[in-house]
């Protein structure tokens, strides 16, 4: 069985090629490669681990130049916001990425064109594969259209603001209380430390969270204080 064609999918993808074998290893899934150990395919895993760090550096030079007096933690969660799953995988519906990867059979038929994480890490591939074989400007060309209508929609929906601060948000406007954070247990030796924090509006724990740090156990516990706070919200 001779390989799939995949130079066709050049203009679905919006960008060209000099090293096909770069866009074959960006659209291989590891459910293609582990159902076809014998065509001399690579996976996409090493180019997403490539694509992640470009669109990490990316993302920051273009909030940077785009954002002159945002603080550093504003820039830090818009940037978040940006690279986050759910971002990327809206990405590469634009691109029609899903339609474009090898997927083995199992994979296909479970829905995995539509999956998000095989979506966010095709479309990381993919940057890394443009990167590869056309370098920085090529991929500024390719992701920088994208990152407007993105950076308005995390800012439109407030994605941008870590959970504490819409805890606190909320709980002010709707309880009139300001939200309490009590580190309940601190557990394992000084170099791998975990905290658990509650957090508490009024007398009632809403969330509980866990992390190698209190900060970061506390934004688990306001994470799952919102949840709880939206299934409660007529």
């Amino acid at each position: 069985m001779t390989l799939p064609d995949i130079s066709q999918y050049q203009e679905t993808l919006g960008v060209r090629f000099a090293d096909l074998s770069l866009l074959q290893r960006a659209l291989t899934h590891t459910s293609y490669y582990n159902e076809n150990p014998d065509r001399g395919l690579e996976d996409n895993e090493r180019l997403e681990f490539l694509g992640d760090a470009v669109l990490d550096f990316m993302s920051a030079e273009w909030l940077y130049n785009h954002f002159p007096e945002m603080p550093e933690g504003h820039l830090t969660r818009l940037r978040a916001g940006l690279v986050r799953t759910e971002t990327l995988a809206d990405f590469a519906r634009q691109h029609s990425l899903g339609e474009c990867l090898l997927l083995g059979h199992g994979e296909e038929e479970n829905g995995g064109r539509e999956r998000k994480s095989i979506l966010c890490d095709a479309f990381e591939a993919l940057v890394g594969a443009i990167y590869l074989d056309q370098g920085l400007d090529a991929v500024r060309a390719y992701v920088e259209p994208l990152f407007g209508p993105a950076v308005e929609a995390i800012l439109a929906g407030r994605q941008d603001k870590d959970a504490k601060s819409l805890l606190q948000e909320w709980s002010q406007a709707q309880l009139g209380v300001t939200p309490v954070y009590q580190t309940v247990e601190m557990r394992g030796p000084d170099h791998a430390k975990e905290f658990t924090v509650n957090v508490l509006i009024g007398d009632e724990v809403y969330g509980q969270g866990t992390g190698p740090s209190k900060q970061a156990a506390a934004q688990k516990a306001a994470q799952e204080a919102l949840h709880k706070a939206r299934v409660q919200s007529p």
